[in-house]
């Protein structure tokens, strides 16, 4: 269900992001508008993957360092949710093409809690309270980060170098989604 959702809202960012680039220009007009250029760049975007299922990111550059950051969020109940945040600086290689390579370090924190029914049967059981009701993740990290960018649509690792913090930690941290630079 959260899958679909996500294809969904990626494809309609993606149509929304060609319905508003415009027209093109002759060669004329492309050669004085890329003088022209700002050298700032804005991102907005979506993704899933591991240790948040879904984030939302939005990033600013000047030129080629860029500073992006993702987060993202669900509530069900008191024992099922999750957060994640992610942020850092990044060197975008490749600008002017529409591949870019983007390397950079950054940080994040994550934080998941979800029932297990099994615990609750077993405290059940016993009339006592043996285990918690609930299993749960979390760290606090520093990342060596790798992000491909094609078209919008990218793919980004992070490999965390040091845990400030950790229960039950990813030893690779990554998403797939789409983003829309401006």
């Amino acid at each position: 269900m959260l899958l679909k959702r996500l294809v969904i809202v990626s494809f309609l960012i993606f149509c929304t992001g060609n319905a508003l680039a415009g027209e093109t220009v002759n060669a004329d007009e492309n050669k004085s508008a890329a003088s022209e250029k700002s050298p700032w760049t804005f991102e907005a975007g979506i993704s899933a993957g591991r240790p948040t299922p879904l984030m939302i990111h939005a990033g600013i550059g000047y030129e080629n360092v860029f500073f992006k950051a993702m987060g993202g969020a669900m509530y069900f109940g008191t024992d099922d949710f999750w957060v994640g945040y992610r942020g850092g600086f990044a060197w975008e290689f490749f600008r002017e093409l529409p591949f870019t390579l983007d390397l950079g370090i950054g940080c994040g924190y994550a934080f998941a809690k979800a029932p297990n029914k099994y615990l609750k049967a077993l405290n059940r059981a016993n009339s006592d309270r043996l285990t918690r009701s609930y299993n749960y993740k979390e760290s606090f990290d520093i990342s060596a980060e790798v992000r491909a960018n094609i078209y919008g649509v990218f793919t980004y690792l992070a490999i965390p170098v040091h845990y400030f913090m950790k229960h039950d930690e990813p030893t690779v941290l990554w998403q797939v989604g789409y983003a829309y630079k401006f």
